[in-house]
């Protein structure tokens, strides 16, 4: 077996790196850091923490996530689909408890990229993605309904429904000025491509309303927009790096929200790192991806950050701009460094409205609305994993949803690979041309009297074992040789090892003998470990159903003339 290599994109790519391609990268990393500020801005206060937290996960995650990763373009950061899951962890545990579950999901990435699971992540069913995927989107959007409309609530329910009963009871707290502001930010942030798609539409959005509720302000006497330095202290420095005190209470109480977090980490870094190589044409290393989400996620936490992953839009607004190495996400979270340090006091004018604004946007590119509708014309079955993920997201909490939709993605699997595995039964003879274990020059191959063929076609797992007990029942009669081909059969787990035993304990006792035909090497191996072979001997073991056959008529034989001696003819 292959062992793990530790091999970050960044350092196969720096033997070849010239001037040229630096001032690429230079070029991408300045237009990233800048669309970065205030998406990680939004997103830090989404998630229930301060501005500069989200400006600092954007710093440190980005840059270890450049540096350690294995893709070429990946930009890393704070996105909006951990909004909900980082805001229900501070809710119940605070800030402290935040950190713990983001140490624990960044361990968890380690171990997901160290055994090799990243390209399994990958095979986690479309429906479920895009069910969690729009869920996360429409709570985003109800969690900025009293900032977009500057409402006053005297509470601020959790679960979905009660919020939107409070909306609707607090309607009449709507304020026009921010309503405008929210407003103007999305036409701005919907527009703008129009003129620039160069310079994001939210930056622009946020430079305006700033300007804009600065001035109505100071000039009009308009206190009403609430902007981020009316609720919050900026404090614009890195903070020092602090282990926070993990006891097993916690720990045990924050797994589950950890495990979401690596799952969701895992799918989006890898899906952004997939969407980049369909557009560059490169091939990004998953594991190594894993590995670097994880190490980012353990540092982060240390300085106050949040969790932190691969970011689709800005991976694709790095390479727009003509990143072609991660020495670009590098910039980038230099670029986010400087603005910390020296233009951050200024973050404090900006209206909440706008912020809530930019969200809505991020909440409808997230929906995936367009892909829901297509998936509604599926199977029943999509369907139906693509409604309950959705729900459960919305209605009830982020962690059941993936937990559920992972266990309904094994249970579908496990039905269609079931589906896949036939079993048939053959009684009179075997027809060469559609064989592989049966020579082309024999017309046909005859099947002895008292005996019958079994042809198992697909893997012999705990879905199927119980379907093979099945047919053998209805068949109701009994040769005196079962021949069971397994040429066809990938693999055999315990359940389908137990099932077969019991079928030739139970043969024995009727007098029956199992011949094993084509057993792969594979499947020879694990029936060898479970020391299967001493139940029917390994001369009953045969390479092809030719043996097989000639086994089976010297056994025929062999009872035929036992019977004759001791006067039983063919009673037995």
């Amino acid at each position: 077996m292959k062992t793990f290599e530790f091999k970050p994109k960044l350092f196969s790519l720096l033997n070849n790196y010239s001037k040229a391609t630096f001032m690429s990268d230079l070029m991408a990393g300045i237009i990233v850091g800048i669309v970065a500020l205030p998406l990680a801005i939004a997103f830090g206060i989404a998630s229930g923490v301060s501005p500069e937290k989200g400006i600092i996960t954007a710093i440190i995650a980005g840059f270890i996530i450049s540096l350690l990763g294995g893709s070429r373009v990946q930009i890393g950061g704070p996105t909006g689909a951990f909004i909900v899951i980082v805001y229900g962890i501070i809710q119940q545990y605070g800030e402290k408890g935040l950190i713990v579950a983001t140490i624990l999901a960044g361990i968890f990435l380690i171990l997901l990229g160290l055994f090799k699971l990243g390209t399994i992540i990958k095979f986690i069913p479309y429906p479920i993605v895009v069910g969690f995927t729009s869920g996360i989107a429409v709570t985003i959007f109800t969690t900025q309904i009293p900032d977009l409309f500057g409402m006053h609530l005297t509470e601020a329910p959790a679960d979905f429904v009660s919020k939107w009963s409070a909306y609707i009871h607090g309607a009449d707290t709507i304020n026009l000025w921010p309503t405008l502001v929210g407003v103007a930010s999305i036409a701005i942030i919907a527009l703008w491509p129009r003129v620039s798609r160069k310079i994001p539409g939210s930056l622009v959005a946020i430079i305006v309303m700033t300007v804009a509720a600065y001035l109505l302000r100071q000039y009009a006497g308009i206190t009403t927009i609430e902007t981020i330095g009316d609720r919050f202290t900026i404090n614009p420095t890195l903070p020092k790096a602090a282990v926070p005190e993990m006891s097993w209470e916690v720990i045990r109480g924050l797994l589950p929200a950890a495990f979401t977090i690596a799952i969701l980490g895992a799918i989006e870094s890898l899906l952004s790192a997939t969407v980049a190589d369909g557009v560059t044409g490169d091939k990004h290393n998953s594991n190594q991806e894993l590995m670097a989400q994880g190490v980012a996620n353990l540092v982060t936490p240390l300085f106050g950050g949040i969790p932190a992953t691969g970011a689709i839009a800005r991976t694709m607004t790095n390479i727009n701009n003509g990143g072609k190495t991660p020495v670009a996400g590098i910039i980038h979270a230099v670029v986010l460094l400087l603005i910390l340090l020296f233009l951050m006091p200024l973050a404090q004018y900006i209206p909440m409205a706008c912020l809530a604004g930019v969200l809505v946007v991020v909440a409808y590119n997230m929906s995936e609305w367009r892909s829901f509708r297509v998936l509604m014309r599926n199977p029943r079955s999509d369907v139906a994993v693509l409604l309950v993920t959705f729900l459960l997201t919305v209605f009830f909490d982020l962690t059941i949803a993936i937990e559920v939709g992972i266990l309904i993605a094994c249970l579908l699997f496990m039905k269609r690979v079931a589906e896949t595995t036939n079993i048939s039964v053959i009684r009179d003879e075997i027809n060469p041309s559609k064989e592989t274990d049966a020579t082309l020059h024999d017309e046909s191959l005859s099947i002895p009297s008292g005996t019958e063929v079994y042809e198992i076609d697909g893997p012999f797992f705990f879905g199927i074992a119980n379907k093979f007990e099945e047919t053998m029942a209805q068949m109701g009669d009994r040769p005196k040789v079962r021949i069971i081909r397994m040429r066809k059969v990938p693999f055999i787990d315990s359940t389908g090892i137990h099932n077969l035993t019991n079928l030739c304990l139970l043969s024995k006792k009727e007098r029956i003998q199992i011949i094993l035909s084509g057993v792969n090497p594979n499947v020879h191996e694990a029936l060898a470990k479970a020391g299967f072979y001493e139940l029917i001997g390994e001369e009953n073991i045969c390479p092809h159903i030719h043996a097989a056959i000639a086994r089976a008529e010297e056994l025929l034989k062999n009872t035929l003339s036992n019977n004759r001696r001791h006067g039983t003819g063919d009673r037995a």
